[in-house]
């Protein structure tokens, strides 16, 4: 299928269209991220069934065939179901009830307001890890 990766001029025969969403989190570098695709069910003219995956407009390999973290090439990446990212970086920006472990901290550098935060694979599993007890 490499050669029509990234063409669009098969999708207007598409038979049917699935909307799948998956949440990643690279395991080598801990860069997570989440993406939608449009599953394309074509037939080709001997009658051979095939799908086409197409992300923000343009025909992409299967993301469950060889996921590949845009941050760090790693081939190591975990698929889950969508949401799991952004529940994370919701309860990483949630105030804890539980007070933070002891130790040193290291403040923001200045100017770094509003910047993208690079995510971490800690901070991805957090919320999903057990406590102590």
């Amino acid at each position: 299928m490499s050669e029509i990766a990234g063409q669009t001029g098969l999708r207007a025969g598409a038979s049917a269209v699935v909307n799948e969403s998956y949440s990643f989190a690279c395991m080598r570098c801990g860069h997570g991220w989440e993406q939608s695709y449009e599953i394309e069910h074509h037939t080709d003219a001997a009658g051979h069934e095939f799908v086409l995956y197409v992300a923000d407009g343009k025909v992409v390999p299967s993301p469950l065939s060889r996921p590949e973290c845009h941050h760090c090439d790693s081939h190591v990446v975990r698929i889950m179901r969508p949401g799991r990212v952004a529940s994370a970086r919701d309860a990483a920006h949630r105030p804890s009830r539980v007070p933070p472990p002891a130790g040193p901290v290291e403040a923001p550098a200045a100017g770094t307001e509003g910047e993208d935060h690079h995510w971490h694979l800690s901070d991805l599993l957090h919320p999903f890890q057990r406590k102590a007890s």
